[in-house]
């Protein structure tokens, strides 16, 4: 059985539609592309933003709570005409034993979660390697934002 890899997030970019999740494992990088809202999330969990109000994901994360559920990890474990694919892992324990249930989600949804529960984002070994190397893209958004940065800074 192929293992999964452990990655961990690199870097996100704004594009025009959304936004480029970057997600390294060793000596590459793979881009997921999400919509804006749930770019706002993720940026706001890798931070510790407090909200004032619950989001969509809070939400699911506090009903999951109340059921005794918690995310033991997300899985990027599929890819198809350049459409990934994600499952969550859930396991609920209580007096009746110890129930495990893996459900289908958006990997932008998955990653939110996974940030805020603070458990591993995974991708299939199969799908690393059907997936382009994006370190170029991470590396180049880097330099435009240091130049960009180095534009803004008045002079001394």
């Amino acid at each position: 059985m192929e293992q999964d890899l452990l990655v961990e997030i690199a870097g996100l970019v704004p594009t025009p539609t959304g936004c480029g999740v970057f997600l390294s494992h060793s000596d590459k990088t793979i881009t997921i592309f999400v919509d804006h809202g749930v770019a706002a999330a993720i940026t706001m969990f890798m931070h510790g933003v407090k909200k004032p109000r619950p989001l969509t994901h809070d939400l699911m994360v506090s009903i999951l709570a109340g059921l005794d559920i918690r995310v033991t990890k997300v899985v990027i474990n599929d890819l198809r005409e350049d459409t990934f694919y994600a499952r969550l892992y859930l396991v609920q324990e209580n007096e009746l034993g110890r129930h495990v249930a893996e459900i289908d989600a958006r990997p932008s949804d998955s990653i939110a979660i996974a940030l805020q529960q603070r458990c591993p984002i995974c991708v299939a070994r199969k799908v690393w390697d059907a997936s382009e190397d994006m370190t170029w893209a991470l590396e180049q958004a880097r330099q435009q934002a240091e130049e960009q940065d180095d534009e803004d800074q008045p002079d001394a």
